[in-house]
C-alpha cells in the first residue's frame, strides 16, 4: 500500500456540485462534510468530514458443532488500513458493492450460506463508528451449518474458545469479527462441551444499585435519554469546512486534531480485486475504551454503560462503554470513573488489549480496550447518562439494532472471553 494525493486517486474525484469525494461508479462510499449543532458536552457545535456508506454489508460467521466443541470458519484478511496487514475476519465481510461485483472482481466466498441462510442463530443490523460514519449499518449474521464445508485458501475452522482467547492478542481479531462474536447467542456456549453452566440466581444484595435482569427498565431509561437529545446534523460541502484544510495529500484539522482523510493505492493478491485506490480516515492518537464491571463469586457480571451521543448514529444515541476517552476528543467530560480504569491495580484488570478498528475505511486506527473489575468498590451514585446493567441484559439488547454501539459490542465480545460460560440456561433471556 502506498500513500497517494487525494487528487490522484484512480476512480475518485471531488464532485463539482457538492465538493464531496466520491467514486466514479456512485457506489462504495463518499467522504462528505457535516455540520453539528446542539451536541451535549463542552463543544455543542462543530463541522467535520464524515464517511457516508449507505449500503448495508454482510458480516457473516459460519459455525459448526464438533465433538470437542463449536468451531467458527474465519479468514485471514488483508485490509489497506490494517496496522499488521492481516487480521482474523469473519467468514464473509463484504459491502453490497463488493458482493454484487461492482468492481468486476471475483465472487465473495461462502456468500450463499448467508444469502439463502438456514440455521440462523443471529441476524441483526448494527451500527458502526458514529463519530466517523454517517448512519452506517451492517448485517451481523451467525449461521449454523451441518454439511461439511472445506476451508478455502486463507480460511480456517477454529474452536470458539480459541477464537475468544485470541481477542487478548494485540491487533489479531478484526472489528467486524468482534461485533459478530458479540451477537453470539448463549445457546452456542452450551453446545460447546468445554463450557460449564453456572447458576444465575443471586441474592438481591449481589446486584449493584439499580441493576437487575428486567430489560424493560433499561429500555425505559434509555428511551428517556434519547427523547431528550436535541442534536441536529446537516450536510455541508466537504471543501471549505470551518477549521479543516485541504492540502495536496490530505484533508486535515487546522490544529492537527481528530483525524485526517488520506489517499492510498492498494495491491493485494488475495482479494477479489488485485489493485485499487481509495480514501481512508486516519485518526490522531489512541483512545482508551473501557467497561467498568462488578463481578461476584457466583460468576455474575454487571457492567456500567453510558448513553453516548454520536453524530453518525441513526438514532443519535446508543449505549456505549463506561469510558471512551482520547487525546483528540472535543470534550473532557469523562466522569471520574476514568480514574478507576487508568489507576486500577493489575489484579483488577480483566482485559487490556490494543485492537484495530475497520481497516477497510480507517488507517491504523488502534484503541486500547480494557475491562476493569470494581469488586466491592462500586460507585453507588452514577450520572443520569450511566446505568448498571447485567451481562444478561446486554445479551438481550445486542439481539436488536441501535442499542449497543460498536465499541460496547467489542467490549461485550471481550467480556465473554473472560466471563466463561454464560449465566443462563439455553433459551432463557433477560426479563424472563
Amino acid at each position: 500500500m502506498d500513500r497517494v494525493p487525494l487528487a490522484s486517486l484512480r476512480g475518485w474525484d471531488f464532485d463539482a456540485a457538492d465538493l464531496n469525494l466520491r467514486h466514479e461508479s456512485g457506489r462504495f462510499f463518499t467522504v462528505e462534510g457535516l455540520h453539528v449543532r446542539g451536541a451535549p458536552g463542552a463543544v455543542p457545535e462543530w463541522s467535520q468530514p464524515i464517511i457516508n456508506q449507505a449500503e448495508i454489508g454482510v458480516l457473516g460467521l459460519l459455525v459448526r458443532k464438533r465433538e470437542h466443541g463449536v468451531e467458527c470458519l474465519v479468514q485471514a484478511k488483508m485490509e489497506p488500513g490494517n496496522p499488521n496487514v492481516l487480521q482474523i475476519s469473519p467468514t464473509v465481510q463484504a459491502t453490497r458493492s463488493n458482493f454484487t461485483r461492482v468492481h468486476r472482481g471475483k465472487p465473495t466466498k461462502y456468500l450463499d450460506h448467508f444469502a439463502h441462510a438456514r440455521g440462523v442463530l443471529a441476524d441483526v443490523l448494527q451500527s458502526e463508528q458514529g463519530a466517523w460514519f454517517l448512519s452506517k449499518r451492517n448485517r451481523n449474521m451467525i449461521v449454523l451449518v451441518d454439511e461439511e464445508i472445506p476451508p478455502a485458501e486463507d480460511f480456517h475452522w477454529i474452536p470458539l474458545r480459541e477464537l475468544r482467547a485470541l481477542l487478548h492478542v494485540d491487533g489479531m481479531v478484526n472489528m467486524d469479527l468482534r461485533t459478530v462474536l458479540a451477537c453470539m447467542p448463549a445457546t452456542v456456549d452450551h453446545w460447546d462441551t468445554a463450557a460449564r453452566t453456572r447458576g444465575s440466581e443471586l441474592p438481591a444484595q449481589e446486584h449493584p444499585a439499580g441493576c437487575h435482569d428486567n430489560v424493560a427498565d433499561v429500555l425505559s431509561w434509555f428511551t428517556g435519554l434519547k427523547s431528550r437529545c436535541t442534536m441536529t446534523v446537516r450536510s455541508a460541502p466537504l471543501l471549505g469546512l470551518p477549521e479543516w484544510t485541504r492540502g495536496p495529500d490530505e484533508i486535515a484539522h487546522v490544529e492537527g486534531r481528530h483525524f485526517s482523510i488520506i489517499g492510498v493505492s492498494v495491491r493485494a493478491g488475495n482479494r477479489e480485486v488485485a489493485e485499487w485506490d481509495q480514501p481512508l480516515l486516519r485518526p490522531v492518537g489512541r483512545d482508551v475504551i473501557a467497561f467498568l464491571v462488578s463481578s461476584s463469586e457466583h460468576g455474575r457480571f454487571d457492567v456500567l454503560v453510558r448513553a453516548r451521543t454520536q453524530v453518525g448514529l441513526v438514532d443519535g444515541v446508543e449505549m456505549g462503554p463506561t469510558v471512551h476517552w482520547g487525546p483528540s476528543h472535543r470534550s473532557d467530560d469523562e466522569p471520574e470513573v476514568l480514574d478507576w480504569v487508568l489507576r486500577a491495580p493489575k489484579e483488577r484488570v480483566l482485559f487490556d488489549t490494543v485492537l484495530a478498528e475497520e481497516g477497510g475505511r480507517f488507517h491504523h486506527a488502534l484503541n486500547r480496550y480494557m475491562i476493569v473489575d470494581t469488586r466491592s468498590d462500586i460507585p453507588r451514585h452514577v450520572p443520569d447518562d450511566h446505568r448498571w446493567v447485567s451481562l444478561l441484559q446486554l445479551e438481550a439488547l445486542v439481539r436488536h439494532g441501535y442499542y449497543l454501539n460498536i465499541e460496547a459490542r467489542t467490549l461485550l465480545a471481550c467480556l465473554h472471553s473472560v466471563a466463561g460460560p454464560r449465566t443462563r440456561t439455553p433459551g432463557q433471556g433477560a426479563g424472563q
